[in-house]
């Protein structure tokens, strides 16, 4: 397939999101509306598990272990998921999770209901999700690029981070309706009901086995992938930079401490927070229409991790909740570019055999990387303060890009244009 280009140069720039994947493959319109639904429901116990702890606890280091406690199921679940991906019909494997992940927000929605809810179920649950997420992840990410074709996966990564974006402003926002409004427990249910869509959804699109019948799961394969990133120093930059963004510069962990005393509100403030950079990288996300003329992805995104941490730091110092909320959202604007370039430099320079394997990693990273980045923030801010904690990260989080772009070279320097030509051959 060709790359997007006419004669050799880059199509015209527009502004708004390119809507042509969704009226060209109605199998991605059905993946796109029933993700959509469940991904919704999905940020009401995103922010539903730190409020809870935090409200059992009154501790932003109980908070941010619930980062810790997900990342080894997430990250381990991942790269056998990704294995999984690459050997059996990735929709049917969709159809598993979903099944599976409603089933722990239903234990969660028990135990809140509960007259005295207890703390262990709660990492438990939060750890089982995040596990099947893992394995969710790397098999819908492998299935777009089949369903729309290299010239329109760009755009389909934007529309990807459209919905994504739709749910972290929305999601939270409701959450703290709906938290502080009905109860803990209806916010999990909410959760729970919301995975019948994407299973109805996924019922009628068409089987997607791996091409050439794929490779079989095992440990074998999984190192095969890892075999795959050697001397692909493009690719392990893209990991790297990511790592550094969400390690250092990711404050979700004290939102809620933030949100009750920094700022003085209550769940509606921490859920205006969790909300934020999503709400920044939604309107990001609906001026993409560019994307595809940008040669430069590689430097794109040296420039938005920066931003980033920028905005990250500035928020820390900021006692106005108006202007911190602007922060947070122009800090998700430069995320959802990072995200767009880095999710299109990944797919695209991977063969269909191995996508499942490289999505698994990169879902290892762009997940577990804010789990760390929690456990990293509370840690800090039992120690010395929440507001220290922020700005330190964002520093460091702007220090790491600059030294990234300069140890890997090659992707700042990383061309759409000429890596388009070489796949034509």
């Amino acid at each position: 397939m060709g790359g997007g280009h006419v004669n050799g140069r880059p199509p015209r720039p527009r502004l708004l999101a390119d809507l042509t994947p969704l009226r060209a493959s109605r199998d991605f319109r059905l993946l796109f509306a029933g993700n959509s639904v469940s991904y919704l429901g999905r940020q009401l116990t995103v922010v539903a598990i730190p409020f809870q702890v935090f409200t059992i606890t009154g501790s932003s280091l109980a908070v941010g272990m619930i980062g810790l406690v997900t990342l080894l199921p997430l990250v381990t679940l991942s790269l056998a998921g990704g294995a999984i991906a690459d050997a059996v019909d990735r929709r049917k494997l969709l159809i598993v999770t979903q099944l599976l992940s409603a089933a722990t927000s239903a234990g969660l929605a028990v135990n809140a209901g509960s007259p005295s809810p207890r703390l262990w179920p709660i990492y438990v649950l939060a750890a089982l999700s995040a596990g099947l997420a893992g394995v969710d992840m790397p098999a819908r990410n492998a299935m777009i690029p089949r369903l729309v074709g290299r010239d329109l996966y760009p755009s389909a990564a934007a529309l990807g981070q459209i919905q994504f974006q739709v749910g972290q402003v929305a999601g939270p926002a409701l959450a703290g309706v709906v938290i502080s409004q009905v109860s803990l427990a209806a916010a999990y249910w909410i959760d729970a009901a919301s995975f019948s869509a994407a299973v109805a959804a996924l019922l009628l699109i068409a089987p997607q086995p791996p091409e050439a019948g794929g490779t079989k799961a095992s440990l074998a394969s999984v190192v095969e992938g890892f075999r795959y990133l050697k001397g692909r120093r493009l690719l392990v930059g893209t990991f790297l930079i990511d790592i550094d963004a969400m390690v250092f510069g990711m404050p979700r962990a004290l939102f809620p401490a933030l949100g009750t005393g920094f700022f003085g509100g209550g769940a509606l403030t921490v859920g205006l927070l969790y909300a934020a950079p999503g709400a920044g990288a939604l309107i990001g996300a609906l001026f993409t229409g560019w994307v595809g003329g940008v040669r430069r992805q590689g430097r794109a995104v040296i420039i938005a991790v920066v931003v980033w941490g920028g905005a990250i730091a500035a928020f820390g110092l900021v006692p106005w909740l108006p202007l911190g909320l602007f922060l947070l959202a122009l800090a998700g604007a430069a995320d959802v570019v990072s995200a767009v370039f880095r999710n299109t430099i990944l797919q695209l320079s991977v063969p269909d055999g191995l996508r499942g394997r490289l999505s698994s990693v990169h879902i290892a990273v762009v997940t577990g990387g804010p789990q760390l980045g929690d456990a990293k923030a509370g840690a800090v801010a039992a120690v010395t303060s929440p507001w220290f904690s922020v700005v330190s990260g964002g520093l460091a989080c702007i220090l790491g890009a600059v030294a990234l772009a300069r140890w890997i070279p090659e992707l700042a320097r990383y061309d759409a244009l000429a890596e388009t030509r070489r796949s034509d051959g």
